[in-house]
């Protein structure tokens, strides 16, 4: 039985080109409607036409699917709103949400120019923010919905020049740990993709032979996964060069220190125990971390 899309409506941001584009051909040719939506600009935010956006309308009608263009800067709520709006005018519904849309201004945080900085958070994390607010009481209302937030590497590990990008990437981390919780009630799973792919965003940084084993189209079967009917909810999925892996945030066993003057001390003496990954666990939500402390505070004060 393969992933259908039949009767469902996708909105794709920064669909005019890359692995957006990949996305949004791979859910149209599964039986998704689907907006595609580009900016149109340069890799660094600059500039904007809609004609991206429409090439892809243009391939996806080819191939007889059906799909609408559109413009808006996910920077924007108003014209988000907008979207999301015309997608239920025209289709009744919208049931997944992959925010793709970003820029790169990769710079040494020494050199970095704080608007530099700025930029590059507004469009990754608010333009989800925006996206995923606009969609947010249609997914509630039906009791159903599928949003995926396009993480990295960069930012579950860190890359040298990337510090603006890689917050941005490790915010909507955090910005999926909490949808997750608060959708599950309402059958709206989120999740999370790092892809790593030969994209006009890498073309730079990586020499030929390697940008042709990573082929875009190796991440496009995790996004399908991550929002087909039967998705995982709080998954991080890493896809690149037909490997999948999971990514995890854990939570050490650790070690009580106590509250006395030489708590610091005990933990300098104990840190290795502390940052000890044997053990660790994947919390099923940050109060679970207070639950551990309070808990062993209890055994040691008891």
């Amino acid at each position: 039985m393969g992933l259908d899309f039949n009767n469902r409506v996708a909105i794709v941001t920064g669909a005019g080109g890359g692995l957006g584009r990949l996305h949004a051909l791979a859910l149209a040719a599964r039986g998704a409607k689907v907006v595609v939506n580009d900016l149109g600009g340069a890799r660094d935010g600059s500039g904007g036409s809609v004609s991206a956006a429409q090439a892809v309308v243009a391939e996806i009608e080819a191939a007889g699917g059906v799909a609408m263009a559109n413009g808006a800067s996910v920077t924007d709520y108003a014209a988000v709103q907008a979207m999301v709006q015309s997608a239920v005018d025209a289709w009744g519904r919208v049931d997944i949400l992959v925010n793709n849309a970003g820029i790169l201004r990769d710079k040494s945080f020494a050199k970095m120019e704080m608007d530099d900085f700025r930029m590059v958070m507004d469009v990754h994390v608010m333009g989800a923010v925006h996206c995923t607010k606009a969609v947010w009481p249609h997914m509630v209302a039906q009791k159903y919905g599928r949003i995926l937030m396009t993480t990295s590497s960069s930012g579950l590990y860190g890359n040298f020049g990337q510090s603006n990008y890689g917050a941005a990437k490790m915010a909507l981390v955090g910005l999926m740990q909490t949808l997750s919780i608060e959708g599950a009630k309402h059958h709206i799973h989120v999740n999370c993709l790092a892809p790593t792919a030969a994209t006009r965003m890498t073309e730079d940084l990586m020499p030929p032979q390697v940008l042709a084993a990573l082929k875009p189209e190796a991440v496009v079967p995790a996004m399908l996964v991550l929002v087909a009917d039967d998705a995982p909810n709080r998954t991080i999925l890493c896809a690149g060069a037909g490997s999948v892996e999971a990514a995890q945030i854990t939570l050490t066993h650790g070690a009580w220190v106590g509250l006395d003057s030489d708590a610091p001390e005990r933990l300098h003496a104990a840190l290795a125990t502390v940052t000890n990954g044997s053990g660790a666990s994947v919390p099923a939500s940050g109060a679970a971390q207070g639950a551990l402390e309070v808990g062993r505070a209890r055994q040691h004060l008891a």
